[in-house]
Formats: structure tokens, sequence, C-alpha cells
């Protein structure tokens, strides 16, 4: 079991589509072995932290592989969020 925990930042002028963009992306988690724990969005709505599981690493590596994800991400250019993504363990 792999956890992550995502702190993703919305340009600004582009949090609309940088919502559309996560949606559209961890609607993908389920195909890769993935599933989103906990989505939360800062008050400020250009902020989101995500907790996510991964059945294994290999099924988060394919994930960032993914054609149709990193062509979403591409789509938006420099509207597309910047992620920090830690590796977390129960404490």
């Amino acid at each position: 079991m792999l956890t992550l925990v995502a702190l993703v930042e919305f340009a600004a002028g582009a949090e609309a589509a940088g919502q559309r963009y996560e949606d559209a992306v961890l609607a993908r988690l389920g195909r890769h072995g993935g599933r989103v724990e906990r989505r939360l969005r800062g008050t400020d709505e250009r902020t989101e932290v995500h907790v996510i599981r991964f059945d294994a690493r290999a099924g988060y590596e394919s994930f960032m592989a993914d054609p149709e994800r990193v062509a979403l991400r591409a789509d938006l250019g420099a509207a597309a969020p910047t992620t920090r993504v830690i590796e977390v363990h129960e404490v």
C-alpha cells in the first residue's frame, strides 16, 4: 500500500480550470489501483489537499504516465496546477 498527500495549488485566475482538471484526473485513479481517501479545498479556493492511496507503487507510476492524464495537463498549459506530492505513513 502506498499513501500520498498531494498539495495542489491552482494558478491565479485559473482556479475553475484547475478544479475541473483535478476532477478529471482523480476520476482516473481507479484504473491504476488508486483511490482518493480525502479531498479538501482551502477557503481561498486556490489550494487543495488530497490523500490518495494506491495498492502498489507501480499503480502510482502508471497513473503518472497515463497518456490521458498527461494530455489533460498539457491542454491546460500555464493554467495547470502546481502539485507537491509527499509519501506518508501512519504514526
